[in-house]
């Protein structure tokens, strides 16, 4: 008799430890779905084009704790930003942004998302065309689709742009974080970021739609606020640093050839016979500047291109020094002296532009996206 209550009391023991273990597993697996982030943060989740440009703006507003680039509305699990930019996933690039409500409202976010970006075109944002781009708001609760939906109406009743505002508001759905590299990416490829954001259209359109209004305040502080390193309008075209600042940046040789007009020594320098595939930019300004694609064998010492990769980005001055009747190449944006042009190229362009390495930096083919080149990735697929 005692064996069967003890047989009893061990069966009962082991139903109710089940049933706390699963009580309490169903918890931890609903707690892990709460759209609230943990310490009573909330999420607001954004698409509005390149999100390397939508990072930013969100990033220095007060309640704010931390803006993600990442990947979002699509079904396939985990994608990488080749699969994205391929608009193959149904992916939109979006930024997750952690805010406390008791500091910052949605609403105030959605007024800062509106000022920073194109709501009357699905089709993609400014520079950047395709499904990947396309501007939506993603809600994670009933609330945030009421305010979104009533801010957006607002906006459209203010006449603000001419044309219909056809933003998507939908329901998020799984939000996966993209790769490292894109990740504050203002702040770890600054120069890249300049020239791409000037090169965007994006802050041509704010500044026409929005005027003096394109810095939304939020309890008299400015978006732009009195942080010397918060991003503004001001950021966009590249600065040159100064000569000391260079100095300390340049090695003495591409300081000399970049900012005094000098000339390295033949087959005495980086990349007069570099055979590898990438890139060649700026030494400077990181602007890009000629491809391996279009470099050949002069037999000059001197890296020799047929043609710039992008043509608004190299200039050509007339050069009359040391008696001679020249045609100088500089960059765009960083004003750097490259070398000289001839016209003794081979075809298609009959043009040598003969270029010293001190001005350039090297960027392999393999590291061409991860350096925030990834326009460029498609030229070398396949390259080794």
């Amino acid at each position: 008799m005692k064996n069967s209550y003890v047989i009893s009391f061990i069966i009962f023991s082991s139903l109710v430890l089940v049933l706390f273990l699963s009580i309490n597993g169903f918890s931890a697996e609903k707690d892990e779905n709460k759209s609230a982030v943990a310490g009573g943060l909330k999420r607001a989740t954004f698409a509005g084009g390149c999100f390397w440009c939508m990072e930013p703006p969100f990033e220095k507003l007060p309640g704010v704790s931390k803006v993600i680039s990442g990947y979002t509305g699509g079904k396939e699990v985990n994608p990488t930003y080749k699969e994205v930019a391929s608009g193959s996933t149904g992916h939109a690039e979006a930024i997750e942004i952690h805010y406390d409500p008791a500091k910052i409202s949605y609403d105030s976010l959605l007024e800062v998302l509106w000022r920073n970006i194109d709501p009357t075109d699905v089709k993609g944002q400014f520079v950047d065309r395709g499904k990947q781009y396309r501007p939506a708001i993603f809600y994670h609760n009933k609330n945030q689709k009421k305010v979104a939906e009533q801010s957006r109406d607002k906006l459209a009743k203010s006449k603000r742009f001419k044309k219909k505002i056809v933003l998507q508001i939908v329901k998020a759905t799984a939000f996966y974080p993209a790769e490292d590299y894109h990740q504050d990416f203002y702040k770890k490829s600054v120069i890249r970021y300049r020239m791409y954001r000037m090169g965007s259209g994006r802050d041509q359109f704010i500044s026409k739609i929005w005027g003096n209004d394109s810095h939304y305040k939020l309890s008299k502080i400015s978006m732009s606020g009195d942080d010397k390193n918060a991003p503004t309008s001001a950021d966009v075209k590249f600065k040159k640093p100064s000569p000391s600042q260079l100095k300390k940046q340049l090695s003495s040789l591409q300081y000399r050839v970049t900012q005094e007009n000098g000339t390295e020594p033949p087959y005495k320098n980086k990349y007069w016979d570099n055979k590898k595939p990438g890139l060649y930019v700026d030494i400077v300004s990181g602007e890009p500047l000629f491809s391996s694609q279009d470099k050949f064998k002069s037999g000059t010492g001197w890296p020799s291109f047929t043609r710039p990769l992008v043509p608004d980005n190299v200039l050509t001055v007339r050069d009359n020094s040391y008696g001679m009747n020249r045609i100088e190449v500089r960059s765009q944006n960083g004003n750097s002296h490259l070398g000289h042009l001839f016209k003794d190229g081979p075809k298609p362009t009959g043009l040598r532009y003969c270029i010293n390495s001190a001005s350039l930096r090297f960027i392999p083919a393999d590291k061409v996206e991860a350096e925030g080149y990834g326009e460029f990735a498609s030229l070398f697929n396949g390259a080794k």
